[in-house]
């Protein structure tokens, strides 16, 4: 049996390679050029230690001096003493440049289908074909598309899970004249080429243990789309609530398909929250931290990801911070959206 594993840095880029049944993890990176910091290799140093961020693992020796109780608690490891026991994925605080030059895998894909999914908002399916290596990616990860007819690139996170047999999808915001908004109006035809490079970004599902609160602004829900696919495939059984935020009524899309995933979750709510909203809208109204429960995330562990322009990120910091929520876990993507 072979697993797949990832290895992601602190400067976003991220790796993957096999490793073989009983394999100790660090013989499995080296084997595949993957060489990170180590020094005694019998789990006393700690020079090669990571975190696990999803997948099970089990490890041979560690010296209490290399990794605490606490350290083991939060699912640090040794990687000269890991064996993982299913898919995983591993962080570790440094950058990859420190072990391998980690460039991104360059691919070319095909349009299969473009469509407005919303009055601001459209949907791009690529297809890479069966000739073409295949994309390893963790769900909440994007990829920088370079635009045809130009020399730009923008970058957008994956609307779909990874793995899928289908072609590749990206919530693309239509701006009044952008380069990527103008293809996409103008230009963007079934079978246009486009490049691409991926994985990017150190914003992903990691493992999965206690209620998720996720949050999107905007086409920021790409992002969150990708997770909830692979939360259905897991079988997740965690309560998962989605807030999704945008500007007007007519910006909300995909609202089907969160609908036909919320289905496939035990415990799934959805809660949509309109900024600058008609007077007929029926619904939730301004910022989405003002409709979080305080005393429910006071009082039990949740994982909390964010993902949506820089503004709306960071007034959901600020609460945090004033709300003093300390068993709330942040994990956030905080995008810039392009104004051409």
């Amino acid at each position: 049996m072979t697993h797949k594993v990832a290895f992601s840095f602190a400067d976003g880029k991220t790796l993957f390679f096999p490793v073989q049944a009983n394999e100790i993890l660090l013989d499995a990176a080296l084997r595949n050029g993957i060489r990170i910091p180590l020094d005694c290799r019998e789990g006393v140093c700690g020079t090669c230690q990571g975190r696990c961020e999803s997948g099970q693992y089990s490890q041979d020796y560690v010296d209490e001096d290399a990794l605490s109780a606490q350290d083991l608690e939060q699912r640090k490891m040794l990687s000269c003493q890991t064996r993982v026991q299913s898919d995983a994925a591993f962080y570790f605080d440094f950058d990859s440049s420190l072990c391998h030059s980690a460039e991104p895998q360059r691919l070319a894909g095909v349009v299969s289908a473009v469509q407005q999914v919303s009055q601001s908002t459209a949907i791009l399916h690529l297809d890479l074909g069966n000739d073409s290596p295949p994309l390893d990616f963790l769900p909440g990860q994007y990829a920088r598309l370079k635009i045809p007819g130009s020399d730009s690139s923008r970058a957008y996170s994956f609307a779909n899970r990874p793995g899928a047999q289908q072609p590749l999808q990206f919530l693309i915001r239509l701006l009044p004249d952008g380069v990527m908004s103008n293809y996409i109006r103008e230009r963007c035809r079934v079978g246009d080429r486009v490049e691409l490079e991926a994985p990017l970004g150190a914003f992903y599902l990691r493992q999965v243990s206690r209620p998720l609160l996720l949050v999107a602004g905007g086409t920021g829900l790409s992002a969150l789309l990708a997770m909830l696919e692979q939360l259905v495939t897991q079988d997740c059984q965690q309560p998962v609530h989605l807030y999704y935020g945008v500007r007007h009524s007519r910006d909300l899309c995909e609202l089907p398909r969160i609908q036909a995933l919320g289905e496939r979750l035990p415990a799934f709510r959805f809660t949509p929250v309109i900024s600058d909203a008609d007077p007929d809208w029926q619904g939730k109204r301004g910022y989405i931290n003002e409709h979080f429960d305080s005393s429910e995330l006071r009082d039990r562990d949740t994982d909390l990801y964010v993902c949506g322009p820089p503004p709306m990120v960071d007034s959901i910091r600020i609460w945090l911070q004033e709300q003093q929520l300390e068993r709330v876990q942040l994990y956030y993507e905080r995008f810039t959206e392009s104004t051409i």
